[in-house]
């Protein structure tokens, strides 16, 4: 027995000093890709392209399943590590892109500069070699020397204030410089932009907030106002410190935001709603929850983790967003029918309806969740 188990203590050992040797050559590999993605990064800088190429690496990851394939091994299982690496990569090159400038040197004027988002602009543009000059709300008697040569001026105020201090900050923009808001909404201050300034004029709304660490794959929507030739550095801007760019014109941004913001963050306050009103233990549901659940209340509890006042904002913003929040409360009391009958039939009718009205999205939506339920799982 002892003759076995020296045999096996030693190689097991040899297994384990291949398989160290393997791990190191792994990293080694990774640092000569890195070398080379920095490299490829010089080469972006010199001619102003974008980080993402979502072509290029959708592309690699169908390689790399093949490769796997071939090798033995679990498709997904490489695709996951080929995702943290090129995740890895682009957050890498974002930040060297950060200090890259599309037109380095150029003044910018952030109105509401004191802000969080305010603040956060202004270090990212401070970072790509731009004059950044910030105005608050004490520093209206400068105005006009706030506004001279300029060649950008951001409106990042809320909402309630933009098109007024959108009015009165127009007449003082030299004539070429671009006038741009980030606003969550954009007709009104669309609107507003172009009735107080005869320059270029450029709708941004940033999909995200001020404590973003990278602009990867970070949503921007752009909707053109004026002049989109003198527009397109401040897009190209956005483009390389690695943000995705959605084209849109205001109504339909305005529609489409009143869904995929108001509506949802509504529902979301109004469940965590429910469950205060029933004063229901959060911790013991957990210990009874499937990870969908958990993943579901993790999204209530970090709404009740913000400001309740930006989320204000953007629910009431527009009388258009009101009354898509009364239909819905109009369909939900729709349903007390079927509730007090118990109809079933009913629900599983409309259930049917539905899930045929959702199409593909329904495989896709499940893929998604179910690698997000698995990486839950890893969590906790």
């Amino acid at each position: 027995m002892s003759n076995i188990s020296k045999d096996y203590l030693a190689a097991l050992e040899d297994f384990r000093k291949e398989i160290d040797s393997i791990d190191h050559q792994m990293v080694d590999q990774l640092s000569k890709r890195q070398n080379l993605v920095e490299r490829v990064v010089a080469l972006k800088k010199a001619h102003n392209l974008s980080v993402y190429h979502p072509a290029r690496e959708e592309n690699l990851i169908s390689d790399r399943r093949q490769q796997a394939r071939r090798a033995g091994l679990d498709p997904d299982y490489v695709e996951e590590l080929y995702r943290i690496i090129l995740r890895r990569s682009r957050v890498e090159q974002t930040g060297h892109m950060a200090r890259k400038g599309v037109r380095p040197g150029a003044t910018v004027l952030i109105v509401g500069g004191t802000g969080e988002m305010g603040r956060y602009f202004k270090q990212w543009f401070i970072n790509a070699g731009y004059q950044v000059r910030v105005m608050g709300s004490k520093d209206w008697p400068n105005i006009a020397q706030l506004c001279e040569g300029i060649d950008l001026a951001i409106i990042s105020v809320p909402i309630e204030k933009t098109a007024d201090i959108i009015k009165q900050i127009g007449p003082y923009l030299p004539e070429n410089a671009v006038f741009a808001d980030v606003t969550s909404i954009k007709k009104s201050p669309l609107h507003a932009m172009l009735q107080a300034h005869t320059g270029p004029v450029l709708g941004l709304h940033p999909l995200f907030g001020p404590t973003t660490s990278s602009l990867d794959k970070q949503i921007v929507v752009a909707t053109p106002g004026r002049d989109d030739d003198a527009c397109q550095w401040v897009i190209d801007q956005f483009s390389i410190w690695g943000a995705i760019i959605v084209m849109s014109d205001a109504d339909e941004h305005d529609e489409i935001m009143a869904i995929v913001q108001a509506l949802r963050h509504f529902t979301t306050f109004t469940f965590g709603q429910f469950l205060a009103s029933k004063k229901v233990k959060l911790e013991r549901t957990l210990e009874f929850s499937s990870p969908i659940y958990r993943l579901e209340l993790g999204m209530v509890g970090r709404l009740f983790a913000q400001d309740a006042s930006m989320y204000a904002e953007i629910i009431f913003a527009s009388r258009e967003r009101r009354e898509l929040l009364k239909a819905y409360i109009e369909k939900l009391n729709q349903n007390l029918n079927m509730l007090e009958k118990g109809g079933k039939e009913l629900f599983e009718e409309e259930f049917n309806k539905i899930a045929k009205w959702f199409g593909p999205f329904s495989e896709q939506a499940m893929r998604e969740s179910s690698f997000l339920i698995d990486k839950l799982i890893e969590r906790f």
